[in-house]
């Protein structure tokens, strides 16, 4: 289980974009690297395609995991995140400071 998942809001804790919040958009596992919808924008020059010209884009670029932590949705403030198993049995992630489960983000 993952203590960040895809549609939680966040916020940027060290690098040129420290202080900024936005979504989860894609949450890349393997590499443990998150986008961030509003966060790190890069300039990338494409090259012509059949659908579409050349030219220099700006696109979200992936932030590491460990220089993001969660915005707990209780109090607004940053979240400690924890991974306990519930009443079912199921793991479930919950805020370490007031003991809180965090309920699942909708993705979409």
């Amino acid at each position: 289980m993952r203590k960040i998942r895809t549609g939680d809001e966040v916020i940027v804790t060290s690098g040129r974009n420290k202080g900024q919040r936005g979504r989860v958009r894609v949450n890349l596992l393997e590499r443990d690297r998150v986008v961030i919808e509003g966060v790190n924008i890069v300039k990338k020059h494409i090259k012509r395609g059949r659908a579409r010209q050349a030219g220099i884009v700006e696109v979200e670029a992936a932030l590491h995991v460990s220089n993001v932590r969660l915005v707990s949705p209780v109090d607004g403030g940053i979240a400690k995140v924890g991974i306990r198993r519930n009443a079912d049995g199921k793991n479930e992630r919950y805020d370490k400071r007031n003991g809180q489960t965090i309920p699942r983000p909708d993705a979409g």
